[in-house]
């Protein structure tokens, strides 16, 4: 890293570290912009990572996907082109020196226009398989995420001068070497817009019943063929996409709505509920039960303090 890159970097992280004042995830006046804090290694957590950018300014962070570790930290950034179910962790943070960072959903369109308008120069690429990759985080690319941040505290400019930014960043990241994941994204003609709108419906229809020959279909593709790519960029076929999606809802369905075992079971599309518990146990390591009960244990224990 170099001293303009490190000064960059300390400049973000003093940012996000004023807008921080304990360890959690806070959102900010701009749609699609989140600032975090950890002040402790923790272990991988199930997670959805939306298309975006998540930038450390200070410690360490991983995640798994498909079984591939990612790491990232004030060098490397994430990017992620698709929704992904993921295991995020935090590698190294303390109360002295906590893990800052941010997340900033990527605006698709914007890419696709960049590209359309000649605005970034087209490049013969190869296919960048899944899609999430790590991205080096130079001054270039850092810099206008310092000026993004500092218009927080001039919101009568947001409207103005953000969008502006955050094109300079779409740009940034198109001119760098993620490009390619956003290109198999964002261009209309490519397996990848045809699996991120496949990834759009299942999103809104994980409760019933899916045919895959159906999904290939509907976003003008073979069965085989999208098979094929939607495993390739999701390391999960359809249907264990399907599934993460039924059982992370319910989890949430549990634990914030209070519902019973069965009946998150079948407000999800599970016509057995020993099923789902099966299923659960798989993915969270516990059943429904004891998982939602150690999940509320440590707000119970902040409740009697």
């Amino acid at each position: 890293m170099t001293t303009q890159d490190r000064s960059a970097q300390q400049r973000l992280a003093n940012l996000i570290g004023h807008r921080t004042p304990g360890p959690g995830d806070f959102g900010t006046s701009m749609a699609g912009l989140c600032l975090f804090r950890r002040d402790a290694p923790a272990p991988p957590m199930i997670c959805m990572i939306e298309p975006s950018i998540v930038l450390v300014a200070q410690g360490v962070k991983q995640v798994w996907i498909g079984g591939q570790a990612y790491g990232y930290d004030t060098t490397r950034f994430l990017m992620t082109s698709l929704d992904m179910p993921a295991n995020s962790e935090v590698l190294a943070a303390s109360p002295e020196q906590p893990c800052l960072g941010l997340v900033m959903r990527l605006d698709l369109r914007m890419v696709a226009d960049l590209v359309a308008q000649g605005c970034v120069a087209p490049r013969v690429e190869r296919p960048a398989g899944i899609g999430a990759g790590i991205g080096t985080a130079s001054q270039d690319f850092l810099e206008p995420f310092g000026r993004l941040l500092a218009l927080l505290d001039e919101p009568e400019a947001i409207p103005v001068l953000a969008p502006l930014i955050q094109r300079e960043i779409h740009y940034r990241l198109l001119m760098g070497d993620q490009a390619g994941r956003l290109r198999q994204i964002a261009s209309v003609d490519s397996q990848g817009y045809r699996i991120a709108k496949a990834i759009d419906w299942l999103k809104l229809n994980y409760t019933g019943p899916v045919r895959v020959d159906d999904l290939a279909a509907r976003v003008q593709m073979s069965a085989p063929t999208f098979h094929h790519h939607f495993r390739q960029l999701t390391a999960m076929s359809p249907l264990q996409y399907q599934k993460w999606l039924r059982l992370n809802e319910a989890k949430r369905l549990m634990l914030n709505e209070h519902l019973d075992v069965a009946s998150a079971a079948y407000q999800v599309g599970y016509e057995s509920p020993s099923q789902f518990s099966r299923e659960y146990s798989r993915l969270f390591g516990a059943s429904p039960k004891r998982d939602i009960a150690a999940a509320r244990r440590p707000a119970d224990i902040m409740k009697t303090d």
